[in-house]
């Protein structure tokens, strides 16, 4: 679980939601002061949200990018069904090249299409939203996110969720998982807000969407080589060590795409919150080198 550094917008960045031919969907949204050179579209994970890239959107908006975040459907600010259809991986592609479109329709002085950034389990849905469009995209980046399904550990944990949720409620679960696991624990550097934030995001997140996605990680069939066919500048970020995918894993994956490949120093499973400010640059860098094309 993503745990963000703090919780207040910078002052270039609010707080709406974007109408889409989809529906709704909360975003956090930050600006630069001119012309965007760029705009972004950041994808959270399994049990994630858009403030899980809070910490990023100030270094990518003085950076020259328009940066938006968001909860997908039944994510945290983001209403869904209760029903585990409505969050098939095709279903969340489409609501991704929906998000894109809105964006792009909407963007002041920027014709191109937008970068699309998926961190984890958001790494597989734009990818799939890529597959299906690639040319609502201007690149593609890989966050932590590796190319089938996550790693045989992960499949148990996660399977043990899924057959928790379906049996129980979501404060129930919680408590389980806070007892059950020392990681998931607050740390005493944690600041205040934080862990109440988890929590309340956690209640606003559709159960539904949580089995449904969760199996999606356990089966996720690798589509490295369609990807690959796909001429679309991409990259590939992670921290040293990852518990959902080995790293080796991700490098491979990397070589197989013919991408740009970051590794982040010092991060694990989500750089975009434990060291925001070297993954904002190698981001802004890998943005700033891909060739402007018109959407």
């Amino acid at each position: 679980m993503s745990r963000p550094p703090f919780l207040t917008l910078p002052g270039c960045a609010r707080a709406y939601r974007l109408r889409t031919a989809r529906g709704e969907f909360a975003v956090h949204e930050a600006r630069p002061e001119g012309a965007p050179r760029g705009t972004v579209l950041l994808v959270p994970g399994f049990t994630g949200s858009k403030e899980d890239f809070i910490a990023l959107l100030e270094p990518l908006a003085r950076a020259g990018f328009r940066a938006v975040a968001l909860d997908g459907r039944g994510q945290h600010e983001s209403e869904g069904p209760r029903d585990e259809a409505a969050y098939a991986q095709p279903e969340l592609a489409r609501d991704v090249l929906a998000q894109a479109a809105a964006l792009d329709s909407a963007a002041a002085g920027d014709p191109a299409p937008p970068h699309v950034l998926g961190h984890s389990l958001g790494g597989l849905i734009v990818r799939a939203a890529v597959l299906l469009d690639p040319g609502a995209f201007a690149s593609l980046t890989l966050m932590s996110s590796g190319p089938a399904a996550i790693s045989e550990p992960q499949q148990a944990r996660t399977k043990l969720l899924i057959d928790a949720l379906s049996v129980t409620d979501m404060e129930s679960v919680w408590r389980a998982m806070r007892e059950l696991d020392p990681q998931e624990a607050p740390e005493e550097t944690t600041p205040p807000g934080i862990e109440e934030f988890l929590h309340q995001r956690w209640l606003g997140t559709v159960p539904e969407q949580l089995m449904a996605t969760g199996r999606q990680l356990n089966r996720e069939p690798d589509r490295v080589a369609e990807l690959a066919a796909v001429a679309l500048p991409k990259h590939v970020l992670s921290g040293v060590v990852d518990d959902a995918w080995p790293v080796s894993l991700m490098d491979g994956m990397a070589e197989r795409l013919a991408a740009r490949r970051t590794v982040i120093q010092g991060a694990g499973h989500s750089p975009n919150a434990e060291r925001p400010r070297p993954t904002a640059e190698a981001l802004i860098d890998f943005w700033c080198g891909v060739a402007p094309r018109q959407g």
